[in-house]
């Protein structure tokens, strides 16, 4: 292995320069007969068609492979049940995990055209909203190159996540039509069809056993069809998938309303079956909206349990021993009415008494909670669920009157408590606790951060937990190194496997030993000319993308993520004011010169998130044109944040803001992100920013703001943020200019909701918090004029990222939770690799 333009480089064997010539026939030939162009009518376009196709072709090569060997060992698998996945763009990972990379980057070269360039041809797969199906896209990576048997299922959604537009400093949300081109890697599968009913009624039966006997006819019946998308593990022959199911009439047309010339009706109901895959997140704010949605839930957990099942059985006569052979993980509470279908199937076709049923039900799922928000977690109205899955709705019932007879019978809980715990919520209108079900249903319950899983046992499930104490767990999330360092970082990537090798890429705990070269100046200052590289090259696309010219030896200050009140993107602004405001009052002040960047999404119907990124932008542009402040602030609001952004931005940060209020962030990923491409952190003591604390120690990482027991008083003592603005001239002054129009003089009163919410709720705390946010913030400004000893707490940082890895996350999850064994390795079929 050597180390080339700047690239891990594996020199080519005889072996790997066959291969080369035969990847060129097979790229050949796709552009000819699969794209259908020549060499005279050749664009980017088309070389990215025909390298997805080329790829496509060594991928199922190892899939049937992987499959096979499936096949022979009959092993337990993994199903990972979310309704979001956020995969980006697909090609290069595939690349980098085949080991294909530098030989591909040769053949296309060979072909006059550069494959950087080509692979931004590629689209994001935006099937999902942020962190949640992020996380899921990492632990894809992690199974298959652990060689895990684990599989995803989801929905393919025609649209995902919306693109953003920023119009007069204001969101705007345009349709991501992100397969418009097609999607060269994908395996469709029309075999592979399963139908999934709805609404309908429930009859009932005496056998000839004299057992009472329920079935469902449905009232409506949608077929889901199957596409897969490949995932390789790194450095091994095993390729698992992704399955998602796209939703299909099971009738074209009403051909009565045809003839009789009703062309619209004909195809009407066609058209509302195939709604339910068209969309990510539904406006569920109407009737209409949610239906859609829990028929988007229902829809993918029926067809990956039919397709799970029939699997199974191909390969086992009986569902006897099932939970020996799979188990499934509910990421969130979307999937959870999963455990009813499973009743039903278990009930209603294979014709098992209750106990054994849910017997084996609960020895087969597990329920990832992510949320510590009590408004957060998901319920139903009980007449919508009675009405679109009827049989469903009295499985539920069941399942919830026999488990509260246990837990009285138990006397752990008094009539308080069992109320909480109970899967229906009483009132004037009855709902179904999702959150509830899963931890009722499932055999084990984690959190996604150490602070987290204790939080949930001592709030939102603390009644459960005093009933089922060895239910509860948890599992730190964490993220793919191939991703995330590797794809992502590639200058820092070549730099760190020149000094300690490679192998930190499936053992990220090894990135340790680049504490043995913290104090070599040769190292320091090569390691600051990457961050260096990089952040000119995050200048440029800055400049590209909004116009805004940014200096690149300026500190890159950086909160990227979904918009929400709780993450305090507006904690951010406010101090920026502040910022701007000494200035101006004080033009001769010393200021490190400093770039805040913000990106991020808020859902269509949030309108204080919104509001937020208006602020931001209006603040923006008044920040940037004002010549007192020239070469000293900056303030940049990147437009339709994204994976393939993200692995833009990251690498060229210096300060990664980490701002929740203390207790209501579950883990967070971002933080992980920023921390593994050698970023400082400001962050709150939340989520697992508290284990990197204790990872990275004291000394190299900026934490602030009160604790998650000092929110949790301040707000029972009756919280008020006047007090804490009254004793804070800046903040005093800070809502002043918000309230006097300084930020919207040709919009006067926009900003006054903010204004307001400080003033008179402060939910989270901002105005609690401030004065410790500024002044951390004053610390780091004071830091990083040392260069020297920024960049040795940056490589600190990247040295003790290892815990972060997706790698570990999984393995824990294969040993405390799914019971399923490590393969050492699988190795390749061909000799591409990385060492």
């Amino acid at each position: 292995m050597i180390v080339e333009n700047n690239r891990l480089i594996t020199l080519l064997s005889e072996e790997q320069k066959a291969d080369l010539v035969s990847l060129e026939k097979q790229f050949a030939h796709h552009l000819e007969y699969t794209i259908g162009k020549n060499k005279y009518t050749l664009g980017n376009a088309d070389i990215y068609k025909a390298l997805g196709h080329t790829v496509r072709d060594f991928l199922i090569d190892r899939l049937n492979v992987t499959n096979e060997r499936y096949r022979k060992e009959d092993p337990k698998k993994i199903y990972y049940f979310s309704l979001e996945f956020l995969m980006g763009r697909t090609l290069m990972n595939a690349l980098i995990n085949l080991g294909l990379y530098d030989i591909i980057k040769q053949m296309i070269g060979s072909f006059g055209f550069d494959l950087e360039s080509i692979l931004e041809f590629e689209m994001d797969a935006g099937l999902g909203n942020g962190g949640l199906g992020r996380l899921a896209a990492c632990f894809l990576d992690s199974m298959a190159t652990l060689n895990i048997p684990g599989f995803g299922y989801g929905i393919r959604y025609d649209y995902g996540i919306f693109n953003q537009i920023i119009a007069n400093g204001s969101q705007l949300e345009m349709p991501d039509h992100w397969d418009a081109d097609g999607v060269p890697y994908e395996v469709i599968r029309p075999d592979i069809t399963f139908s999934v009913g709805f609404y309908g009624h429930t009859e009932t039966h005496i056998t000839g056993k004299g057992k009472l006997q329920y079935q469902w006819i449905p009232g409506e019946t949608v077929l889901a069809s199957a596409h897969d998308c490949p995932v390789p593990g790194f450095n091994t022959s095993t390729v698992n998938y992704l399955r998602l199911w796209t939703a299909k009439s099971s009738e074209e047309f009403n051909l009565d309303y045809f003839n009789h010339g009703d062309y619209m009706k004909a195809v009407q109901d066609k058209s509302i079956s195939e709604n339910i895959s068209k969309v990510l997140y539904p406006n569920d704010t109407t009737e209409q909206g949610k239906m859609l949605r829990l028929k988007q839930q229902y829809f993918m957990v029926c067809a990956s349990l039919q397709d799970i099942i029939s699997q199974h059985k191909q390969a086992n006569v009986s569902l006897e021993h099932l939970s020996d052979k799979i188990a499934i993980q509910l990421n969130d509470t979307h999937p959870s009415i999963g455990i009813s279908e499973l009743m039903r199937i278990l009930l209603d076709v294979e014709d098992w008494d209750w106990d054994r049923a849910w017997d084996l039900t609960t020895r087969i799922f597990s329920y990832t909670n992510h949320t510590v928000l009590p408004e957060a977690l998901e319920t139903w109205k009980v007449s919508l669920i009675e009405t679109l899955l009827p049989r469903h709705m009295q499985i539920i019932y069941e399942i919830n009157h026999r488990f509260l007879e246990e837990v009285r019978k138990s006397g752990k809980l008094n009539e308080t408590e069992i109320e909480e715990v109970s899967i229906i919520q009483e009132g004037n209108e009855k709902r179904i606790r999702m959150a509830n079900l899963a931890v009722v249903g499932a055999n084990k319950v984690n959190g996604v951060a150490a602070l987290h899983s204790d939080l949930i046992t001592k709030t939102i499930f603390k009644s459960f937990y005093k009933i089922f104490p060895d239910k509860f767990n948890n599992k730190t999330n964490g993220i793919t190194p191939r991703r995330w360092l590797i794809q992502s970082n590639p200058n820092l990537t070549s730099l760190i496997a020149k000094k300690i090798g490679p192998s930190f890429a499936t053992d990220l705990e090894k990135l340790r030993d680049l504490e043995n070269h913290v104090g070599d100046v040769e190292f320091q200052n090569d390691w600051a000319k990457v961050k260096q590289v990089n952040k000119q090259n995050l200048a440029k696309l800055i400049k590209g993308d909004t116009g805004i010219v940014i200096d690149p030896d300026s500190m890159i200050d950086v909160q990227v993520k979904r918009f929400h009140e709780y993450k305090r993107q507006l904690l951010n602004i406010l101090r920026v004011i502040a910022l701007y405001r000494r200035i101006k009052e004080n033009p001769n002040i010393t200021i490190t010169p400093r770039t805040v960047i913000f990106g991020g999404k808020a859902a269509p119907g949030y309108y204080m998130a919104k509001l937020i990124i208006k602020l931001i932008n209006n603040v923006a542009s008044i920040v940037n044109h004002d010549k007192d402040v020239a070469g000293r602030l900056k303030v940049v609001f990147l437009p339709n944040y994204r994976v393939s952004l993200a692995e833009k931005i990251i690498p060229g940060t210096n300060l990664s803001e980490q701002i929740s209020t203390a207790g209501t962030e579950a883990s967070g990923t971002s933080n992980m992100k920023f921390m593994l491409n050698g970023a400082l952190t400001i962050g709150t003591l939340d989520g697992a920013n508290v284990e990197m604390l204790e990872e990275v120690g004291k000394e190299n990482i900026y934490i602030f703001g009160l604790k998650t027991e000092e929110v949790f008083a301040a707000k029972q003592s009756g919280y008020n943020p006047r007090d804490w603005i009254e004793k804070n001239e800046d903040m005093s002054r800070i809502l002043r200019m918000i309230r006097e129009n300084f930020f919207s003089q040709n919009e006067l009163g926009i900003f006054m909701p903010i204004h307001d919410s400080l003033f008179y709720t402060d939910t989270y705390l901002l105005m609690a918090d401030f004065k410790a946010y500024d002044e951390m913030q004053k610390k780091v400004a004071q830091d990083f004029r040392n260069r020297e000893e920024w960049t040795k707490k940056a490589i600190l940082n990247v040295a003790r990222a290892g815990k972060f890895s997706s790698d570990r996350t999984i393995r824990e999850y294969a040993k405390d939770i799914w019971k399923v064994p490590l393969l050492s390795t699988v190795p390749p079929q061909t000799s591409y690799k990385l060492d």
